[in-house]
């Protein structure tokens, strides 16, 4: 799940970054308006946290143009101020959710989760599909009495196909959600983790499509 930070405090990012990163997010971090609003445009992020308090741009006008543009992804703002005529303006201008600082990363964590199931139409903490359930607390997969472990590009990886089933995934798709800006993404890496999730979950839960891609489940 790839996530957008915008915070130009570099201590909160950098805490931020580390802690979400944990949680099993590939988490491109920037520290302006300007970097903000050209990411969102030219990347397919999952889910964005965006701080008011931008400098170069403010974080208000980035969301109005990432609106306007037709941006979906889901965004939480952050403020430092506590006013609700703020709160209210950056809900009338896209934004889906806020939080005021400080914060709890565990709250951020919830309500960022809760973002994502609410625009995939998935709920609760398990993410279950085919057989196979997906606990985002443990970063770990079950299906009938057996139990894994995953590694967190391993939980990204699965996560991603258990969010679209049954459609093929192209590697540059993949590529796109599983890993940050600045990670290699040389899309033949994606191979060596498909294949690592086959040999430690069976043959058959993700499928090739030769010149397409991948397919987790049946295809639609």
């Amino acid at each position: 799940m790839r996530l957008l930070l915008a915070e130009d405090d570099p201590g909160l990012a950098e805490r931020l970054k580390g802690f979400l990163d944990k949680q099993g997010f590939a988490v491109d971090a920037v520290d302006n308006g300007v970097d903000a609003e050209f990411n969102a445009l030219e990347i397919p992020y999952d889910v964005i946290v965006l701080d008011l308090g931008l400098p170069q741009r403010p974080g208000l006008e980035v969301l109005a143009n990432w609106r306007r543009a037709q941006m979906h992804a889901p965004v939480l703002i952050l403020t430092a101020r506590d006013t609700w005529q703020e709160k209210v303006e950056g809900l009338q201008r896209g934004a889906d959710d806020y939080l005021t600082k400080p914060f709890r990363e565990e709250e951020l964590l919830a309500r960022l989760q809760a973002l994502v199931r609410r625009s995939t139409g998935t709920v609760g903490e398990t993410l279950a599909m085919h057989g196979w359930v997906l606990d985002e607390a443990t970063q770990s997969v079950s299906r009938d009495d057996q139990h894994w472990q995953l590694t967190g590009t391993e939980f990204r990886l699965l996560r991603y196909f258990m969010l679209h089933p049954g459609r093929i995934l192209s590697r540059a798709s993949l590529t796109e959600h599983v890993y940050e800006e600045d990670a290699d993404r040389d899309s033949n890496v994606i191979e060596v983790y498909v294949r690592r999730l086959r040999e430690k979950l069976g043959k058959g839960i993700i499928t090739t499509r030769r010149g397409q891609g991948y397919v987790f489940g049946q295809l639609k």
